[in-house]
């Protein structure tokens, strides 16, 4: 294994920013932001981030095909792309490291891609982005920010980085130096159904339910803009005004004059696996936050005292324990609506745990369990169509999964919530909430309108 021990700084950004105008650069941001008060990054969130770029493999998805880049050699494939990134992964194995992620498949797999999966309408026009785009990296840059240590690392199984190693450490061991662009928002923010159209959807989503139809559908608005610039100013400004565990963003070629990029601000794990250790983290049931103390505080204990919030996290807990048990046994709840508060809302998680069957990988486990059952609805496969029916557009990358299956086999993934794609000089994210019997049109309404809130202030800024 090659190892480089780099200068720790708790920005990671300023690492990531001599790559990321690169092709297929990504981060993985654990939402660590510095605190003036210590000197050190000081968010409640994750610890490790993870940095890529130059991957000795891509895939990237469009509906039926997949295309697969080694070596300047391109193949086309009809095969289940989760299979064929299985199969490819295998070719490329590694003994686990204390670090989290030494190199290995790090991408988006959209929400659209569980088309291959389940038999869906085919009714809306497909968003312009691929359903999966995967890269296949043999070095990463990983920040420890519990240990204060920063490390470039790779298992050396391209022949390719024991040749570009100097450059590599030449690379990330250079002294900081500031970007020189900027960003804009030049069109206002319009949303792609009017509160009148969303209450419409509302009602027949309610009509499906008391016919016996389903039980939950989450339901979603999509808000876009024009922009113009250079969107890793905007990403920076949204990790700093919320933070969150599950952070990315991606610089993503699409072809030789296109590009897109990602900015992912979920707050949710969708699946981690850590050797044959399993474990979920859905997120059902929301409040906003306040200013005011007192006021902040009703809103958590509203929240916790919830019966219908309660019961909302509960179905989709029954769903993500059947969706694991396709692929894990010892299937347990270890914890139920645990409260969680971000910087525009609260939420209820609730965190699941299992053991992989010996016979089974973490391609696996995805593949039997998406797309997230937290963001679809109960049954998840009539939900779906619901969603396929009422939402004016696909939803492309939304509520589908990113992060990265290493060569070691574990696995993290959050589910692509609050996330962001720009392509084609346009900005574009959706804000949803589960929808059940219960439910009343106005909060449902609004609750969209705070989970987008961070999104929509980042983009004012600009």
């Amino acid at each position: 294994m090659l190892k480089h021990a780099l200068n720790y700084h708790h920005d990671s950004a300023l690492l990531f920013e001599r790559i990321a105008a690169q092709p297929w650069a990504m981060l993985l941001d654990s939402g660590q932001m510095f605190n003036p008060a210590t000197g050190k990054a000081g968010s409640q969130y994750g610890r490790y981030d993870i940095i890529v770029a130059d991957p000795f493999i891509t895939l990237i998805t469009h509906a039926e095909v997949t295309t697969i880049t080694q070596d300047s050699v391109t193949k086309i494939s009809n095969e289940d792309p989760f299979l064929l990134l299985k199969n490819l992964l295998s070719e490329y194995q590694a003994t686990k490291s204390e670090l989290p992620f030494c190199g290995g498949a790090l991408g988006y797999f959209a929400y659209d891609l569980g088309r291959r999966l389940e038999k869906l309408p085919n009714t809306k026009t497909p968003e312009i982005l691929p359903e999966m785009m995967l890269g296949i990296y043999d070095w990463a840059v990983v920040v420890d920010h519990r240990e204060q240590k920063t490390v470039l690392v790779s298992h050396g199984l391209n022949a390719d980085t024991t040749k570009t190693w100097p450059a590599l450490v030449a690379l990330f061991d250079a002294p900081f130096k500031p970007i020189d662009s900027s960003f804009k928002v030049t069109s206002k923010i319009k949303s792609n159904l009017t509160k009148l159209q969303y209450s419409q959807s509302f009602a027949k989503v309610m009509a499906y339910i008391n016919a016996g139809d389903c039980y939950q559908v989450n339901l979603a608005q999509r808000f876009a803009a024009q922009v113009q610039g250079d969107s890793w100013l905007a990403y920076k400004k949204l990790r700093e005004i919320s933070p969150a565990p599950f952070m990315a963003y991606m610089n993503l070629p699409l072809n030789e004059t296109e590009s897109l990029q990602v900015l992912s601000n979920s707050p949710e794990r969708f699946i981690q696996t850590n050797g044959d250790h399993v474990e979920t983290r859905p997120i059902k049931g929301t409040r906003p936050r306040s200013a005011d103390v007192a006021q902040d505080l009703a809103y958590s204990n509203g929240l916790l005292t919830s019966e219908k919030d309660k019961a909302e996290n509960l179905m989709i807990v029954d769903l993500l324990r059947n969706d694991l048990s396709k692929t894990c046994v010892n299937v347990k709840v270890n914890k139920l609506f645990q409260l969680q508060s971000f910087a525009n809302v609260h939420h209820l998680v609730s965190i699941i745990e299992a053991k992989l069957m010996p016979n089974k990988t973490a391609v696996d486990v995805l593949r039997a369990s998406f797309p997230g059952g937290s963001i679809t609805g109960a049954p998840k496969l009539r939900a779906m169509q619901i969603i396929d029916e009422l939402e004016p557009h696909r939803r492309g990358l939304y509520c589908g999964a990113i992060g990265y299956i290493g060569f070691d086999g574990d696995m993290d993934t959050n589910i692509a919530i609050r996330t962001a794609v720009i392509s084609k000089k346009q900005l574009s994210f959706y804000a949803g909430g589960g929808v059940v019997a219960d439910s009343e049109l106005e909060k449902e309404y609004n609750e969209t309108l705070d989970k987008a809130s961070n999104l929509i202030t980042v983009m004012q800024f600009f």
